[in-house]
């Protein structure tokens, strides 16, 4: 089912940036757009797994260095017909994690030095189940194309905008400004808003999906609910420097808000999960 509502929702992306397109920005332009935004994100898609890894200074380890986790790792990926993933240990005293890779051949799961010193052994586990279940449902590859889109829909209106303002519409003429002028100034606003809750909202089904995934891997979906009780409530009083492009990535969201925060959070309440996970909340 969650396959289903992100496979619909990126269809609806894809509508939305046609329709901004046709309006605002001409078949000419809806296409200019497109080809660069694919151009930007086909370099992110290919690279942005090196990249984080850099961001965060995470540090590659072996057998023998980090036994505990790569033992863990091993038996969870034969079990699950996966790749032995690289493993990486990042220098926070967060608790978090983090896979990525663009498909089960070049994945890497990324620890905390806190998230080793926090959970058992069995809440350990739990967590890298989730981590290879995102890897085993290739949701870097869905987020990918959301951005793609995204990406688009956002320079499209951007281009729109632009055209309107200097009296062009898409096919190229003289256009009225009034009326369009305001009408391009929303879709400023508007476009690039609609296209980012969709995206976020594909970024959470993937979380809800992946600890399905770990929950079945490990047979112990308890353990994987108390890992994220743990972390939720640790990793507000140590925050992980994080950066927003790479928020989605962890299993629990570095940066934490309320309000309107929760409307544009890249992960769905921990509270929430933990019900879908056992059922009920954890007492």
């Amino acid at each position: 089912m969650n396959t289903f509502k992100s496979t619909l929702m990126l269809v609806l992306l894809m509508v939305v940036l046609v329709l901004i397109g046709e309006r605002i920005g001409g078949e000419n332009g809806m296409l200019i757009a497109f080809a660069i935004s694919v151009a930007m994100n086909f370099t992110a898609y290919f690279f942005s797994d090196k990249i984080a890894l850099k961001m965060y200074r995470a540090q590659p380890v072996t057998r023998e260095q980090l036994p505990r986790a790569y033992e863990v790792v091993e038996r969870l990926a034969a079990k699950d017909g996966l790749p032995m993933p690289k493993i990486y240990v990042i220098p926070s005293e967060s608790p978090n994690a983090f896979a990525t890779g663009r498909n089960p051949q070049h994945a890497s799961v990324a620890v905390t030095h806190g998230i080793l010193g926090l959970l058992t052994d069995e809440e350990l586990e739990g967590v890298l189940a989730h981590e290879l279940g995102h890897v085993k449902n290739r949701d870097i590859l869905t987020s990918s194309i959301a951005a793609t889109l995204a990406g688009a829909i956002t320079l499209i209106a951007r281009m729109g905008y632009w055209a309107t303002l200097f009296g062009y519409g898409g096919g190229g003429g003289r256009r009225e400004r009034g009326g369009g002028g305001l009408g391009a100034l929303l879709m400023l606003i508007v476009a690039p808003i609609a296209a980012s809750l969709i995206q976020l909202a594909i970024s959470r089904s993937r979380e809800y999906e992946a600890d399905a995934t770990g929950a079945h891997t490990t047979g112990n979906p308890y353990a994987l609910a108390s890992a994220l009780q743990k972390l939720e409530n640790y990793s507000k009083h140590i925050p992980l420097q994080a950066s927003a492009s790479t928020a989605h990535m962890f299993i629990i969201a570095p940066l934490i808000g309320g309000g309107v925060g929760r409307l544009f959070s890249t992960h769905p309440p921990t509270r929430e999960r933990i019900r879908r996970l056992i059922g009920r909340d954890l007492v």
